[in-house]
């Protein structure tokens, strides 16, 4: 991990965009801390520039609570090399959505190769920032691509708790997967996301094998996520990783 900016936010968080082989992400740790602090690692839909904004609010909520935050850029997204096969499942999707037509073979051939090539990537920032002073284990995944966070809580034994944003497609052949997440989990889903298949994120809700799980539905479209959740996200995580 190489570290390539720092700065000091006004509130006193700790800003550090770094690479890890190749790969951009950010790291927010408190700015004074007398003990190592749990890690939460914040899922996005790709996008680091873009995301910023949402990615580092949502990062100093978590500072303010006790942790550490870091988030990594998505294969395809952003500056790294975009993929064909990607793009072209990606306007397929599209097509298909418009049209009302089925999805699910479209979804497998996007979603799919996006979360084989991804977790191993999380998985090796997790080892980079565990090995950093001043963070610790248990960890915490907090936001999407839902079938990552879904893949990470399933194979990551430090991944402790996961708050999952419902608002992205899963393939189906996933759900078996599902079923062997244990760690507590609180699904966030916004009732009225246009671009979101509701029902299936119920039948994911309850495919989900841990025995806590809670799922939060506000009304709203897919960014109308309601400000309190940020404070139930942060009590979420207090009670699993603190």
């Amino acid at each position: 991990m190489q570290f390539t900016s720092e700065r000091r936010l006004d509130d006193g968080v700790l800003e550090r965009e770094f690479t890890l082989d190749g790969i951009p992400g950010v790291l927010w740790t408190p700015g004074s801390a007398s003990a190592p602090v749990p890690l939460i690692l914040l899922g996005h839909p790709g996008g680091l520039r873009r995301m910023y904004p949402r990615l580092a609010a949502r990062a100093r909520h978590s500072v303010a609570a006790g942790f550490a935050a870091a988030t990594i850029e998505l294969p395809g997204a952003g500056e790294r090399p975009s993929s064909a096969s990607a793009e072209q499942a990606r306007a397929d999707l599209l097509r298909a959505l418009a049209a009302d037509e089925p999805v699910d073979a479209i979804v497998d051939r996007l979603v799919l190769p996006l979360v084989e090539r991804a977790v191993p990537e999380w998985r090796a920032a997790l080892d980079a920032l565990l090995a950093l002073p001043g963070i610790r284990g248990p960890v915490g995944y907090s936001g999407g691509v839902i079938a990552i966070g879904l893949r990470l809580a399933a194979v990551e034994p430090r991944i402790a708790a996961a708050l999952l944003f419902a608002g992205s497609f899963v393939p189906r052949s996933m759900f078996e997967e599902a079923r062997r997440v244990t760690v507590p989990l609180q699904v966030l889903l916004q009732w009225d996301d246009e671009g979101n298949d509701r029902q299936l994120a119920l039948d994911l809700f309850d495919a989900f094998g841990s025995r806590e799980k809670t799922l939060h539905a506000n009304m709203g479209g897919h960014t109308g996520v309601p400000w309190f959740e940020g404070d139930a996200g942060d009590r979420f995580f207090v009670r699993h990783l603190r």
